[in-house]
């Protein structure tokens, strides 16, 4: 071989070996493992397979579960959803992801504590992915006549070394010590319910958009979205109006608007809710209209992901 057809080689042979050390780097680069990207791990792992079934589910004698006048609601895209079979979900990405979870330090979460964008995203990919893990795992809990205590307060989550339910994380951390029964007015009970890991993660205060981005598996659920700190307001605003357009009715000549149930459940959390209408076009902005509140559907209506 010629010295230049040597040198030729040689430069080849080591761009190659560059590019095969790069991809074997690229190959075993760590992931991230912030509280946020964690937390959309575990979401992502109850899509992965198709996260769950989908049906349109039943309680306790088989009839759909509903609440005020036994009328079902719309889901948040308009419809419930009433394809597929039985829930599948990445159990060894789940387990994972929850193993993740439990091992992240005080310090590691030290930002879902100090920043509040960083909290919202972090709380809401867990409640909501947490919802799924137990929709596909033990779907009697959601089923149960008793699913505010089986499913909403069974505490099974692991963070910084305490054990949280669903109802911890809505109403202890992200609506800030506000009571589940309390119409947003009351908080929970400091001895009975509020610990020191409350205290320590808990907002300062509700953002009423949150109402419109849990999803607690029921078919008038809003569909699922990921959040990510640094677009955290535009995306809360981006499923707020998408839920408000397809449930909110307004009748002008009666001067009535029908509202989702947690205008209901919650009207403190909203302050003024007409003006909080308004703020989303769902009313004009000169009306005054009378709140009338739709149904509740509780059918049980895993795997809703808004569409990407």
């Amino acid at each position: 071989m010629r010295e230049s057809e040597r040198a030729t080689a040689s430069t080849a042979a080591d761009t190659t070996s560059t590019a095969e050390t790069a991809d074997h780097h690229t190959a075993h680069e760590e992931p991230d493992r912030s509280p946020v990207a964690v937390a959309r791990r575990l979401l992502d792992a109850t899509r992965r397979s198709g996260a769950a079934d989908g049906a349109t589910g039943t309680s306790g004698d088989g009839a759909a579960d509903t609440s005020g006048d036994g009328a079902a609601d719309t889901s948040g895209d308009g419809a419930a959803d009433t394809s597929a079979d039985e829930a599948v979900i990445d159990g060894a990405g789940v387990d994972e992801a929850l193993a993740e979870l439990a091992a992240l330090s005080s310090t590691a979460l030290a930002p879902v504590r100090e920043d509040r964008a960083t909290a919202l995203a972090f709380w809401l990919t867990l409640y909501n992915a947490g919802t799924q893990v137990l929709l596909a795992r033990e779907p009697e809990r959601y089923e149960s006549r008793l699913r505010g205590v089986r499913f909403f307060g069974y505490e099974w989550l692991e963070i910084d070394g305490e054990w949280l339910s669903l109802d911890d994380i809505e109403h202890g951390i992200l609506r800030g010590s506000q009571s589940k029964y309390g119409l947003g007015y009351l908080p929970r009970l400091p001895v009975v319910s509020v610990d020191a890991f409350e205290r320590r993660y808990r907002l300062a205060s509700v953002d009423p958009r949150i109402h419109f981005a849990l999803n607690c598996g029921a078919a008038s659920c809003p569909p699922i979205r990921y959040y990510d700190p640094g677009e955290i307001d535009t995306q809360l605003d981006l499923a707020t109006a998408g839920y408000l357009d397809a449930t909110v009715e307004y009748d002008p000549d009666a001067g009535v608007v029908t509202v989702p149930a947690p205008f209901r459940w919650y009207p403190g959390d909203f302050a003024d809710p007409v003006a909080f209408l308004q703020r989303y076009d769902a009313v004009p902005a000169d009306a005054e209209p009378r709140l009338q509140y739709e149904s509740w559907d509780w059918s049980r209506a895993p795997g809703k992901f808004a569409s990407e």
